[in-house]
């Protein structure tokens, strides 16, 4: 798929992965529609860096976890941009604590975004599509939710269903003319993860690569996939080949 003049929504896209999604894919001519909830300045630096592209870029408060707000931005954006042809469902927390002591409202919380919230973002905007017979869904999953990782149930859990729910989105739209494939990043540097000690974290002295990655190096396979026109259904790992 050409991706110059088309209408990308991308959850999450103040900063980190979702900022460098909207960045890379204002340099190949979409307009972005960046849903983000809290962040405000870093989401208008996005977008007017997004802007300073020559494309249009709208930021929108968005609570990815409540439907009924998911829905009003949908519509919001239809509005504004007139189809949505792009998805990118970035947007997601982490609540990590080892299982025994974590509290129940953190569990639901980490599945209430990453995994609800792919839904509901997904189930709204596939409705669009359906209608344009076009459209490309990109979810960003992790390889905690391939591979499972200690202090993180809820958020590998949510991520496990981000998989599941990718495949059969695939399955279920691919007759319409819409892909779903998913991204799994391992640690990437982000302000998620700069809290976290390498020298400590046995996980990451295992990644054959022997470095973190990149948010640029996530985002460039999210936009390979959002350019991909036979290719549904699939989970592209960016970690360095830790979970190979």
């Amino acid at each position: 798929m050409d991706l110059k003049g088309k209408n990308a929504i991308v959850t999450g896209g103040a900063r980190g992965i979702g900022r460098e999604v909207a960045l890379r894919l204002a340099d190949r001519g979409a307009n972005i529609a960046i849903a983000n909830i809290g962040f405000e300045d870093e989401a208008a630096a996005t977008a007017a860096e997004c802007q300073a592209k020559g494309v249009k870029a709208i930021v929108y408060t968005c609570d990815v976890s409540n439907s009924e707000n998911v829905k009003e931005v949908v519509a919001q954006v239809r509005k504004d941009f007139g189809s949505v042809e792009l998805l990118v469902n970035n947007a997601g927390i982490t609540r990590d604590n080892l299982m025994a002591f974590m509290k129940e409202e953190d569990f639901d919380k980490v599945i209430a975004v990453n995994l609800k919230g792919t839904f509901n973002m997904t189930k709204a905007v596939s409705a669009l599509m359906i209608r344009q017979r076009e459209g490309r869904i990109v979810n960003i999953s992790s390889v905690s939710g391939l591979m499972g990782n200690a202090g993180q149930v809820n958020y590998a859990a949510s991520k496990a269903g981000v998989v599941g729910l990718t495949k059969s989105v695939a399955r279920e739209l691919a007759s319409r003319g819409i892909t779903c494939n998913a991204v799994a990043p391992g640690f990437i540097q982000t302000d998620m993860t700069k809290d976290l000690d390498i020298s400590a974290n046995p996980l990451m002295q295992s990644i054959p690569m022997g470095r973190m990655g990149h948010v640029d190096e996530v985002a460039e396979a999210v936009v390979f996939l959002l350019g991909a026109d036979y290719i549904t259904g699939e989970v592209l790992k960016v970690d360095g080949g830790i979970a190979m």
